[in-house]
């Protein structure tokens, strides 16, 4: 039964890349990368496979996971989320950690947590997979760069995991090098069965236009591995990049009834060649022929679909995210009053009353975010940490700043009446701008392409959110996120 009959339209907008996903009965949870935010790693729980539903986290205490010191696009790169016999495992890479980086694993007896402290394995390299054999053993799989053959190149590698003692056991079996010769950055690296075949995906040619997703199959899970004569099985890098959907790749197969399948996988969808709003979560249908997988069968490409509008209305509780996991406590989000209490006890490196930052992800090209800004307060539009703009509020009125790859720059200034408290930051998809209520016009606008990773770099979207800047805890009120209809 097809379930993507929108498949050009994200199941989670935003920048919610590398997703993974499992079915327990009835259900569906999924999950996805989140780099130097925090909380980490959002659990979602579905029945139909298309409207999700947060859990929570499963990295939500400073004690479980130390982001303090990893820079932007640093953190925590593409988990796998899997249930065996009443337990869940996760298992997610943490890349230039303050203390200690690479591969880990958590457990929980229940996906929306809590979930436990890491424990750390001897696997070299990125993006780990876990696989539960129907005989009961259980495999993982990572990707390690080896740069024998070409630069880039990496290898997809699978050791047998102990699910009770948490380590790898027995010897390293190679399995994949990749599709095509030159194939560079293999990631995603997760094997599935059906049938007597076992299938290892993964995606190839970096994350970015010349992302692709191939497939290669053996009887048995050590392999040998036989690459598929159609490789790349999926891909939009044939199809210019002027296409509104880009960067395809890194997907993760599901069984929803007998025989019926689907994944999930990321792309992108760039307008002007800006794509502020990341690496989104897509889900797409998924058929056999000649017991190999065929991915959006008749169609072979994401077509983009017109998005829903939204709001206005104040994000839930669980979207906001902070930068990094110095400090916690340090800020509350309320629905019912749709305020955001803030302390400029940040995350920065300068410790205590480091500007503070709390944000959501952009899900919307179109946007508009406002809240009644008082003095001390900031509202701002994130990519990285020198890539931002900003508007402070202070007892005389406001300022504008952009930082772009160097030291802040100042956009405008204006001296605003006390009673004027309302600000906003939206995006018409060519533009960020910043404008105060009763004004005419923006205060002032950047180009959208600014805050794009294609520019600036990086493996995250923009986020949107305020900030905390003077001496003070600050409260902001009147906060609604609108997303424009068409984005």
């Amino acid at each position: 039964m097809p379930l993507a009959d929108s498949a050009g339209v994200p199941i989670l907008p935003g920048c919610h890349p590398d997703p993974t996903i499992e079915r327990v009965g009835d259900d569906f949870y999924l999950a996805t990368s989140t780099f130097e935010y925090f909380p980490g790693i959002p659990v979602f729980h579905s029945r139909n496979l298309r409207d999700w539903s947060p859990l929570g986290h499963a990295v939500d205490r400073p004690g479980q996971l130390d982001l303090t010191g990893v820079p932007s696009s640093g953190g925590l790169f593409a988990p796998t989320l899997r249930h065996h016999r009443g337990r869940w495992f996760l298992v997610c890479t943490l890349v230039h950690g303050s203390g200690r980086d690479g591969d880990f694993v958590l457990t929980a007896d229940d996906p929306a947590g809590p979930w436990s402290d890491p424990v750390w394995l001897d696997a070299p390299g990125i993006d780990p997979s876990l696989f539960f054999d129907d005989d009961g053993r259980a495999w993982f799989t990572g990707t390690e760069l080896v740069e024998r053959d070409w630069p880039g190149q990496t290898v997809v590698w699978m050791r047998e995991f102990d699910p009770v003692g948490l380590r790898l056991v027995g010897p390293r079996h190679d399995l994949w090098h990749g599709a095509l010769t030159g194939a560079v950055w293999a990631e995603g690296p997760h094997i599935h069965r059906r049938g007597d075949w076992y299938y290892l995906l993964a995606s190839e040619g970096g994350t970015e236009y010349f992302h692709a997703l191939s497939v290669a199959r053996s009887r048995a899970v050590t392999g040998p591995y036989e690459g598929h004569r159609g490789n790349p099985v999926l891909t939009h890098r044939h199809l210019g990049r002027g296409y509104p959907i880009q960067n395809v790749g890194h997907a993760d197969l599901v069984r929803h009834g007998d025989d019926d399948w689907a994944a999930v996988l990321l792309a992108t969808r760039p307008r002007g060649g800006a794509d502020p709003l990341g690496r989104e979560a897509f889900l797409v249908d998924v058929d056999w022929e000649d017991d190999w997988p065929v991915f959006l069968p008749g169609r072979g490409r994401l077509d983009a679909l017109p998005a829903a509008g939204t709001g206005p209305g104040f994000p839930s509780p669980g979207e906001w995210t902070q930068v990094r996991t110095a400090v916690t406590g340090f800020w509350q989000a309320d629905a019912a009053a749709r305020t955001l209490r803030i302390a400029p006890t940040g995350t920065g490196p300068g410790g205590p009353g480091t500007p503070a930052f709390v944000g959501i992800r952009q899900r919307h090209h179109g946007f508009t975010l406002r809240g009644d800004l008082p003095p001390g307060a900031g509202i701002a539009a994130r990519l990285r940490d020198d890539v931002l703009l900003v508007a402070e509020r202070s007892e005389d009125g406001l300022v504008v700043m952009v930082t772009d790859g160097a030291p802040a720059r100042e956009l405008a200034r204006v001296t605003l009446d006390p009673g004027v408290t309302g600000v906003s930051l939206g995006s018409d998809a060519e533009t960020f701008s910043i404008t105060v209520d009763g004004g005419d016009g923006p205060l002032a606008a950047v180009p959208a392409g600014l805050l794009s990773p294609a520019r600036a770099g990086g493996f995250v979207g923009v986020w949107v959110g305020f900030t905390a800047h003077g001496g003070e805890p600050v409260t902001v009120r009147g906060i609604a996120y609108t997303g424009h209809p068409g984005g």
